[in-house]
């Protein structure tokens, strides 16, 4: 089974990293689901939640505003000025 590795950092630290199923995110142009085998992505972050869905189904949210979401083969980066964990 493919998984999504998933780095979540804020301007002064690391958030969050580890193995995703999905993550969902608010972007300027709407809300984005990035699921393994996702086309190659660089979107701008609008303030929102970010919802990892990690590969045993538990759930995390993060708060996230000011930065942009990457994708390159499985591997999506979140980098936001401002990111927590609620």
């Amino acid at each position: 089974m493919a998984v999504l590795n998933v780095s979540l950092v804020s301007a002064d630290q690391e958030v969050w990293s580890g193995e995703a199923s999905m993550v969902v995110a608010k972007t300027v142009e709407g809300e984005i689901g990035i699921l393994p085998g996702h086309e190659p992505l660089l979107a701008i972050l609008a303030h929102g939640e970010v919802r990892l869905t990690l590969v045993g189904g538990e759930k995390l949210v993060a708060d996230a505003s000011d930065g942009f979401l990457s994708v390159e083969g499985n591997a999506v980066q979140v980098v936001a000025r401002r990111a927590a964990l609620v």
